[in-house]
């Protein structure tokens, strides 16, 4: 990602993306940088054991316990089905587990499990080893502007979603 173009090199050494000079929206842009980190990163959780929904999974229900297959579907950005195929993945290798939910008997709350803490803090070694050499071309200050700006346009988008029924799970 540090060539001007705006380039990656893909795992197997193609280069992917866009080119400044390139007439396209900014977000096409953003998920053309994201896809390739998204490679870049998943080749590192092969090692693991883990695909990048899983990885992200693993983060999520650390960090919010109780998740239901519907948030976790929604933060994925993939459906139901998949998600709960994803997570039969993870619970096969005993890195989260689903308990009952008192409120709602169709639905399940999901939990790391041991293994999956462990697994997880394996993983994100590996992952920032690798975007610490995605960014090694930019300064701090660039670092940081980027992150900002990510920042402030993910706020912005919540900001101008229209309201979502959390309630379902």
């Amino acid at each position: 990602m540090a060539r001007s173009s705006g380039t990656c090199q893909s795992p197997k050494g193609r280069t992917l993306g866009f080119h400044r000079h390139d007439t396209g929206t900014l977000a096409f842009q953003v998920r053309t940088v994201w896809l390739n980190m998204r490679a870049a990163i998943g080749e590192e959780l092969k090692a693991f054991g883990l695909s990048t929904p899983q990885y992200a999974t693993l983060i999520m229900t650390q960090a919010h316990p109780g998740m239901s297959v519907a948030d976790i579907a929604r933060q994925v950005a993939s459906t139901r089905q998949a998600a709960n195929e994803m997570l039969a993945g993870l619970e096969a290798q005993g890195l989260v587990e689903r308990r009952p939910n008192p409120s709602d008997r169709r639905s399940h709350k999901i939990h790391i499990t041991e293994s999956g803490r462990t697994r997880l803090a394996e993983a994100r070694v590996a992952v920032a080893r690798r975007e610490a050499d995605l960014e090694a071309a930019f300064t701090p200050e660039q670092r940081t502007a980027a992150r900002d700006w990510l920042d402030g346009v993910a706020r912005a988008c919540r900001l101008s979603a229209p309201p979502t029924d959390s309630s379902k799970g």
